[in-house]
């Protein structure tokens, strides 16, 4: 069970795949990324707006909360505008599972052994198979069952290896294999630890993610640091950050982690100097403003900003653009080629419009 396989880029754990809506997920298909509205599901306005607006930065599967009936009767309005596949989450309930999977869910963030008696199981994994709409076991170290921290002391890894096995065992018992899992806990180390305990153990493809893991700043930190591990590891099919902030900035770290790894191509690959007493231009500026405008580049393309003559020439000469700082001034390059020296308040104009160049319709600044 414990497969892996070496590509140019990284190891990778072979799983089987699902899908969810359109988007495969496993099987040897690209990481996509995810991430959970944050409006009131049973204001389906509001919510598919946020949707609209996760899908526009490239969120490719949304989750929606469903704490009751309401909320789950409003997700027929939301799915049927919905741009990409919705997940409905559910706890406890098997009712909201039902009415979720009425309304036309694409998948559900549920755990069988949470929701009470066996024919409970049985009514949703019955309307999950009659729809083929897979179920994601989402084990999360804050809300681990009684019996099990008991046994353990506290949320460990292996006890929420133990929680996820059960649930499995759970679903497969009643045939049911549309599943992928999740061992989310707010600390990287746990995290890490629980996903390669289980990785070896089942083929159903993963969900990661950090839960609870900060603010935008340092959850991006901690964020980046534990998925980055799994992913490198070979671990990981589908994927969602966790901030405490707008969602849109949770698809955004997304996509960087995956494209620091070059798992995924979406938008620029920015390079630049942390700058030293050899830079001879205000630089941070500079990349500030170019990173900014050039956030919504369509192309992949990797862009330098260098402040000196020591790494400067050679890294902007690597890049598709870029520029290497001088005194007051610095060079433009385009393929490895210099294409003109420019005076230091036009460097980022200049960056930007050589960007643009390479698309067949240029976007002003």
């Amino acid at each position: 069970m414990n497969i892996y396989v070496r590509n140019e880029k990284a190891m990778t754990r072979i799983s089987r795949q699902i899908k969810i809506g359109n988007v495969a997920i496993g099987g040897g298909a690209p990481v996509s990324v995810q991430s959970m509205c944050n409006t009131d599901t049973r204001n389906s306005l509001a919510t598919l707006n946020q949707i609209e607006a996760l899908h526009e930065g490239g969120c490719e599967i949304v989750r929606c909360a469903v704490p009751d009936a309401e909320a789950a009767s409003s997700l027929k309005a939301i799915c049927a505008k919905s741009p990409i596949p919705v997940i409905a989450d559910i706890h406890f309930d098997y009712k909201l599972a039902l009415g979720s999977l009425e309304a036309g869910v694409d998948g559900l963030r549920l755990n069988p052994g949470n929701i009470g008696e066996r024919w409970k199981v049985e009514e949703v994994v019955s309307a999950c198979a009659e729809r083929r709409v897979p179920i994601r076991i989402g084990v999360n170290g804050g809300s681990l069952e009684k019996e099990l921290l008991a046994k353990y002391g506290h949320p460990t890894s292996e006890a929420m290896v133990e929680s996820a096995l059960g649930h499995i065992r759970i679903l497969e018992d009643l045939g049911y294999d549309q599943i992928k899992v999740s061992l989310k806990a707010s600390d990287i180390r746990r995290t890490v630890e629980a996903y390669r305990l289980l990785a070896g153990q089942v083929d159903y493809p993963m969900h990661i993610g950090i839960t609870e893991a900060g603010t935008t700043w340092s959850g991006t930190i901690k964020s980046a640091v534990g998925l980055g591990t799994l992913l490198y590891d070979g671990i990981g099919d589908t994927l969602r950050v966790s901030l405490t902030g707008d969602p849109v900035e949770e698809v955004r770290v997304g996509y960087e982690i995956l494209k620091s790894l070059e798992l995924r191509e979406r938008g620029p690959v920015f390079v630049s100097c942390p700058t030293c007493g050899r830079c001879q231009v205000d630089l941070i500026p500079i990349a500030e403003e170019v990173e900014r405008r050039l956030h919504d580049f369509p192309k992949k393309i990797t862009v330098a900003v260098m402040g000196c003559v020591v790494n400067g020439p050679g890294e902007a000469r690597e890049a598709d653009v870029g520029i290497a700082g001088g005194k007051g001034q610095g060079l433009l390059f385009r393929h490895g080629e210099v294409v003109r020296k420019v005076p230091q308040e036009q460097l980022a104009d200049a960056l930007v419009e050589e960007a643009w160049k390479m698309v067949e319709a240029p976007k002003e600044s």
